[in-house]
């Protein structure tokens, strides 16, 4: 597949780094020569040193004979024309643009993005996913990832296990005897940093991050079983009144109408534009690293503080004064992938990547086959695929035992006719089946592979 990555900043770059690793054929274009230059270093990707929506520059990127184009630089208005001249003169199947101003994405102008007018296909608005990713953190307390599948029928959820989780030291392949009701699979752990896709001998130790696939209707039982039996969130203080905090508080005032929302917001034009945007939400003008404003807001009696500023120090500081002033629970916006691993040492409970969240949006509309969304988890992991299984496909027919699945994947759970199945090595997989699993970045490849329409099935 020929793809052309327009911004080689930090979501450019790892859309290009994971494309490129699947032999996908990539081409960036920048105007900043050194970004140009380092990605073309750094990866097995072509680039081209142009403005991205010039024609000129599209034409040297071979654009006329891509399949897709991705937009993703600082500038929504590039990411839009960029999209534009590469469907009205090269004729690009298949048009994705980052797009972060939220009036372009008010419903009165839902037809703006149309064949007709402005030819996108998909629009990714970081903020808005960013926002409802955090608010997904906040169903699972405890937990430091939550991402819903197949209808929300499964989760996939994060945990660390700490002194209170009683499965430390306990094999993977002993979970079935403990808890033979519960539809349950690890696949994933991070340990020191380092991450590990599990083996049916692998044990939990303490401190480690585990991944695991759960049946929805079971989710209170496997937390329990990991030793995380936080109350939810009842009391909520906002740090940073920009887009992701703005929306972050409709959201909440809207499906969580019991949380008593707070909001800071440094600049006072800001302040007041955000307090005419929200109904119940209290907003507060002052600066979020001033331990009197957060007095004011209460934090010691706070389940969870959201920081959301555009600054990541800011966020990092922010969260961990929060924590010394009594708040049980600091969720933090990072942007800089040198900062992930460290902070979670430092007592923060979760890490919020937009760059993450970002690349797996996009990456979920260009994936081949029958996938209808992939989720990365940790940079240089793996991915959380979920993907509708063929009639043609060498995982349907036989026994799990019998399939010989590529190294680095594991399958975490079945779903079919609505019901979850935990898969066993007697387990059957059927067409249509609905199927979530893990695959190390390696393996994301032949995964897609696996769940491709081949000739022989017209």
């Amino acid at each position: 597949m020929k793809v052309i990555v327009c911004g080689a900043g930090q979501v450019g770059f790892n859309i290009a780094r994971y494309l490129a690793m699947e032999d996908n054929d990539v081409t960036v274009v920048d105007q900043v020569p050194d970004l140009v230059r380092r990605i073309g270093d750094s990866l097995d990707v072509k680039g081209v040193v142009g403005h991205a929506s010039h024609p000129d520059s599209l034409l040297r990127a071979e654009a006329g004979d891509s399949d897709i184009i991705i937009a993703v630089t600082q500038a929504d208005e590039v990411n839009m024309m960029a999209c534009q001249v590469a469907h009205s003169l090269f004729e690009v199947p298949t048009k994705i643009a980052r797009v972060r101003h939220q009036s372009y994405l008010q419903p009165m102008w839902s037809h703006l993005f149309s064949r007709d007018n402005m030819p996108i296909d998909v629009i990714i608005s970081p903020e808005i996913e960013v926002a409802r990713a955090m608010t997904r953190r906040l169903q699972v307390p405890g937990a430091f990832e939550m991402i819903p599948l197949v209808e929300d029928r499964v989760k996939l959820v994060g945990v660390r296990c700490n002194e209170n989780c009683p499965l430390i030291n306990t094999p993977l392949r002993h979970l079935t005897q403990l808890f033979p009701d519960l539809n349950i699979v690890v696949v994933g752990l991070t340990r020191q940093n380092r991450t590990i896709v599990p083996t049916a001998d692998e044990q939990m130790l303490l401190g480690d991050e585990v991944y695991f696939v759960v049946d929805s209707e079971q989710l209170p039982r496997a937390m329990a079983a990991f030793g995380h039996e936080e109350p939810e969130a009842r009391r909520v203080l906002i740090m940073g009144g920009g887009n992701i905090g703005l929306f972050l508080a409709k959201q909440l005032e809207s499906d969580y109408p019991w949380c008593k929302v707070k909001l800071i917001e440094a600049s006072p034009a800001r302040a007041e534009l955000v307090a005419t945007e929200l109904n119940k939400t209290i907003v507060i003008h002052g600066d979020v690293l001033d331990p009197d404003i957060l007095e004011e807001a209460n934090v010691g009696i706070t389940d969870t503080a959201i920081a959301v500023t555009n600054d990541d120090e800011t966020n990092i500081l922010s969260s961990l004064l929060a924590k010394r002033h009594g708040c049980q629970r600091a969720v933090t916006l990072i942007n800089k992938g040198t900062y992930e691993f460290l902070i979670t040492t430092l007592g923060i409970d979760v890490v919020v990547s937009p760059r993450n969240i970002t690349v797996s949006t996009i990456l979920q509309h260009v994936r081949r086959g029958r996938i209808h969304s992939v989720h990365t988890l940790r940079e240089g992991f793996g991915e959380l695929i979920e993907a509708e299984a063929l009639e043609t496909s060498s995982l349907v027919g036989a026994p799990l035992r019998e399939v010989n699945l590529p190294a680095g994947v594991l399958i975490g759970a079945i779903v079919r006719d609505g019901q979850v199945i935990s898969p066993r090595g007697s387990t059957v997989i059927q067409a249509k089946d609905r199927v979530v699993l893990f695959a190390s970045t390696e393996a994301v490849r032949k995964v897609e592979k696996l769940f491709s329409v081949r000739l022989e099935y017209f």
